[in-house]
């Protein structure tokens, strides 16, 4: 008797249909049964999707993929946060109440500091790739509280480079990757407003942390000051690591470096050119607070408001710019973000009086949060093969990381060039041309992707 569709239905049809089989193909089938069963006892725990047999027909957000911004903004609360404080710390050193060291030295503390969160990418994403997320987490999180710690206990300069610097440069760059590589699998259409509302973390931090220290350290000093900060930070990483989730797992493990990167102009223009961006912009970021107490134009205690002023300035320029770069293109945003930066830098040489200096700090903060938010989003629209993004931001960081190491300690040198007399004119003249030639070089790469065309969104 025959099935409707056509097939047996009897039991006894399968057994002839085997038995037809050649002996080799038998085996064969056998095989592949034992093969199944042993997989299944080895996938005691559920398997995520890699990024091949991930549907593209995904929600794009979600309470779950919030729950994930929310995360990552905890990320960017206590990395570029803690990192975006440093200027603080810079006035503190450099009044020689724990060390005394040149202006060029102590700024070495920050941009070491800075410079591993944006390398150490280089490692943390292809363990990242490998599904050790909460690893990163866990890790991170306890280099930065440990180094807070740490720094309350030190007492020379060569202690504080290692707990400050590396400590929780290191934690940071475990922390930050992460951060940057989950969104884009719960975000399609609207990754640059998650990517920018994660990012304005670093901006609250950068208004939280150091109004902490400032009215601390007057209360009960320094060392209790930095270690109620790494109570603050513990409290906030322990959310994270329960928050963030990986929803997929990629194919493959990224490669450390892609050689290919380097053939490809406009992503290797962008990169050099973000490095001068992040030259020009981390003179303002360490030397801002400094600038205004050392010349007299603030008060000491005004000086350490510069900082979370700046900060609070910067939440709009690290969200609104991400959201419109979903509308116009992240580089239409860039060049004239750049120029408009370049521009701020170069006012600092007339700034006189207190409300100017106020001023042009707010400025400078709201406009310089496109050099956090929209790097990783221009590095991933500059990347053709989708399957090296992560490579691409992770070396792309890194050649960044060489503009933090020449913006800190190249200022601070050029400020310590005339001995007694601070060089505050010449500073602020490298800080301005580094950033200058960042947005004439943006403007080339838009040249090369779209020519003239002033339309185009890129």
């Amino acid at each position: 008797m025959s099935h409707p569709d056509g097939m047996d239905a009897t039991p006894h049809a399968s057994n002839r249909r085997r038995e037809m089989q050649e002996p080799g193909q038998q085996e064969a089938d056998v095989g592949r049964h034992v093969k199944h069963e042993k997989g299944a006892e080895r996938s005691a725990r559920p398997q995520l999707p890699t990024s091949e047999t991930h549907p593209t027909s995904i929600q794009d957000g979600g309470l779950k993929a919030w729950l994930q911004v929310l995360g990552a903004w905890s990320v960017f609360f206590n990395t570029w946060g803690i990192l975006n404080t440093f200027g603080v710390y810079q006035t503190y050193y450099e009044t020689g109440e724990l060390f005394t060291k040149t202006s060029s030295n102590i700024s070495w503390i920050g941009s070491i500091q800075a410079a591993l969160v944006l390398v150490l990418g280089l490692v943390s994403g292809p363990i990242y790739d490998c599904g050790y997320l909460r690893a990163l987490l866990l890790l991170g999180s306890f280099l930065v509280v440990f180094g807070h710690e740490m720094l309350s206990l030190c007492q020379e300069f060569w202690q504080v480079v290692l707990a400050q610097g590396f400590a929780i440069g290191l934690g940071g760059g475990c922390l930050f990757v992460p951060a940057v590589a989950v969104l884009p699998t719960y975000f399609r259409r609207d990754i640059g407003l998650a990517m920018g509302v994660a990012a304005s973390g670093s901006s609250i931090g950068g208004i939280v942390y150091p109004i902490v220290f400032s009215q601390l350290i007057r209360q009960v000093g320094f060392s209790w000051s930095v270690r109620i900060l790494g109570f603050t930070a513990l409290t906030m990483l322990a959310l994270l690591i329960f928050l963030m989730e990986m929803r997929v797992e990629p194919s493959r493990v990224r490669a450390m470096v892609d050689w290919s990167a380097f053939k490809d102009w406009p992503y290797i223009v962008f990169a050099f050119g973000g490095m001068l961006g992040f030259a020009g912009l981390y003179v303002g970021l360490l030397f801002i607070s400094y600038f205004g107490q050392a010349t007299g134009i603030v008060d000491a205690n005004l000086a350490f408001y510069l900082v979370p002023i700046m900060n609070a300035a910067s939440v709009f320029g690290r969200t609104i710019p991400n959201w419109l770069s979903d509308k116009v293109g992240p580089l239409n945003v860039m060049i004239p973000g750049t120029f408009v930066v370049a521009t701020l830098l170069f006012c600092n040489l007339a700034v006189r009086s207190v409300g100017g200096l106020v001023i042009n700090t707010l400025l400078f903060g709201s406009f310089s949060g496109i050099f956090v938010g929209l790097p990783p989003v221009l590095f991933v629209a500059l990347t053709d093969d989708k399957t090296l993004v992560g490579t691409r931001i992770g070396q792309g960081s890194a050649i960044l990381a060489l503009g933090v190491l020449a913006g800190g300690p190249g200022g601070g040198g050029i400020l310590q060039s005339n001995g007694e007399h601070p060089d505050w004119t010449g500073m602020w003249i490298y800080a301005g041309v580094m950033m200058l030639g960042a947005g004439t070089t943006f403007a080339a790469v838009r040249f090369m992707k779209v020519g003239v065309s002033f339309q185009a969104r890129v």
